[in-house]
């Protein structure tokens, strides 16, 4: 039977996955890299990193999966999305690469929206507002702070198709990552003449853009050589991590929604037709699926916010788990079960790293509100899983108000591996979530997108009505779902309460650093 690689380039490391024709997966590996932080705000990667874990990866697939090079039909790429890889006239990499948790470029989002003629006027050229991820605002930054730098760019790359180029040589992007370069015309899916123009950038250096299904290019003899594989492989388009998820989750059809909580949380709606929020809350992009759209909000601190209780908070937890052999976030997640439903009027805010959807806010912060003597550990678990949870249903809102239909929500992550957890989303959406029997997220979906765009498949939607299914389905509780209706808007008054402070504090600590 056929086989199908995906290649999942993400923040903390590059998986990589082995599929067969009919979904099986046959092997699975990572290898990890690090962040650099060279400035506060500041995130940075080196694309090398990136291209030495795709070797390591496929080889050690190959080898565990006891796959013949002749049987690997496809390969399909996905990865971290908005980062921005510069390279020279030698296609040579300039500087490390921006990544998409990066927040330097507020006075650039502020000159894009200048040029483009107001906010309102730029999300009606490209669906979106300008953040700070996204990879516009790098470009310029570039531009505005190392000119030395940006004389000699050629051609800027997303992450994924950095490893692209090492596989075939081609300059290729695809339409659902190059919509978070905030470049991009989301309802011709091409780039943006208009906007490019308005920012004095040559749309030269910006690689030719592909539907996900495509194929973009061929293994060289050199990657083939390198990878193990056979020269000619074909390499299709793939997916930005998020439009790939959704697509390893079966997100392929109206009124199918995913709520993936990992480090960032994501909450992802399929549409038929471009739908686009008038007040830019979420972003709306073009989907993996040809000729679709979806809309999505991301939560950047979510399981993050749930993990840096862990490291920072869950010691005693930490050690008792090395003890019993279990995993830490088993105990937490117990301990928080203890307590009630609103934590008896504690919230947390997760904000650690700032905020995008709905806030687009790089100074907010996370912080507990609601503390009194009667609260212990227990509560502070809880809420820290309540606060990430309320700020994906603020997605959720924002989705359903835009009339995009709500039938299933799929969960996927962290999140979704804790019955407690699957329970409290439920809950708290007010709507019954569901698992699949697929849990390898991005690379799962490219490698789909690989099946599909070689033939296996006479397209994506098919390949995933084939090959996923529902496991497990969890139904709110309706009085803990009244509980959590009543603290909910709380929820959202605190953010507007607090949103001055924050930016006071920023300056603050800016004036003292």
């Amino acid at each position: 039977m056929s086989i199908y690689l995906g290649i999942d380039i993400g923040t903390s490391g590059t998986k990589t996955l082995a599929m067969r024709e009919d979904g099986e997966i046959l092997a699975t590996s990572t290898f990890e890299y690090p962040l650099d932080s060279p400035r506060p705000g500041w995130s940075e990667q080196n694309p090398a990193d990136w291209w030495d874990a795709s070797i390591k990866g496929v080889k050690a697939v190959l080898k565990a999966g006891k796959i013949k090079p002749v049987d690997v039909k496809g390969i399909g790429l996905s990865g971290q999305m908005h980062g921005s890889v510069f390279l020279d006239k030698n296609h040579e990499v300039i500087r490390p690469a921006l990544l998409w948790n990066d927040q330097r470029t507020v006075a650039e989002c502020a000159e894009i929206e200048k040029r483009a003629g107001g906010r309102k006027k730029l999300i009606g050229m490209v669906a979106n507002p300008a953040l700070t991820g996204f990879t516009a605002p790098k470009i310029l930054w570039l531009r505005n702070n190392e000119p030395k730098n940006y004389e000699k760019v050629v051609q800027v790359l997303l992450p994924k198709d950095y490893v692209r180029y090492q596989l075939t040589g081609e300059f290729a992007t695809e339409v659902s990552d190059a919509s978070g370069t905030l470049l991009l015309d989301v309802s011709k899916r091409q780039w943006s003449q208009l906007l490019l123009t308005k920012l004095e950038l040559d749309n030269a250096i910006l690689p030719k853009v592909y539907e996900s299904e495509d194929v973009t290019g061929t293994l060289t003899k050199a990657a083939a050589q390198k990878l193990g594989l056979l020269e000619g492989t074909p390499v299709v388009g793939g997916g930005g991590d998020q439009a790939a998820g959704a697509i390893g989750n079966g997100i392929v059809k109206s009124g199918v929604v995913s709520a993936t909580m990992g480090t960032s949380g994501v909450v992802f709606a399929h549409s038929d037709a471009m739908q686009v929020d008038p007040e830019g809350r979420v972003h709306t992009f073009c989907h993996a699926v040809r000729n679709q759209w979806h809309v999505m909000g991301c939560v950047l601190s979510a399981g993050g916010s749930l993990q840096w209780y862990r490291n920072h908070l869950g010691d005693a937890e930490v050690r008792q788990a090395k003890k019993d052999n279990v995993d830490p976030y088993q105990l937490i997640t117990a301990q928080a079960s203890e307590a009630a439903a609103g934590c008896e009027g504690l919230f947390f805010l997760p904000y650690l790293t700032g905020e995008r959807t709905p806030h687009a806010d790089p100074h907010a912060r996370g912080c507990w509100i609601g503390l009194s003597l009667r609260h212990g550990r227990k509560h502070l678990v809880r809420s820290v899983m309540e606060g990430a949870t309320y700020a994906m249903r603020d997605t959720l809102e924002i989705i359903q108000e835009m009339n995009i239909p709500v039938k299933q929500v799929r969960l996927s992550g962290g999140g979704a591996r804790s019955e407690f957890w699957r329970q409290m989303q439920a809950d708290i959406y007010g709507k019954k979530v569901v698992t699949i029997n697929a849990e390898e997220g991005p690379a799962y979906g490219v490698a789909l997108l690989a099946a599909a765009g070689t033939g296996a498949y006479k397209n994506v939607v098919e390949a995933c009505t084939k090959t996923i299914s529902v496991v497990t389905e969890t139904k709110p509780d309706n009085a803990t779902k009244k509980i959590y209706n009543k603290y909910y808007p709380l929820y959202g008054h605190l953010y507007q309460s607090l949103k001055g402070d924050f930016a006071a504090i920023a300056k603050t600590v800016e004036e003292m650093s």
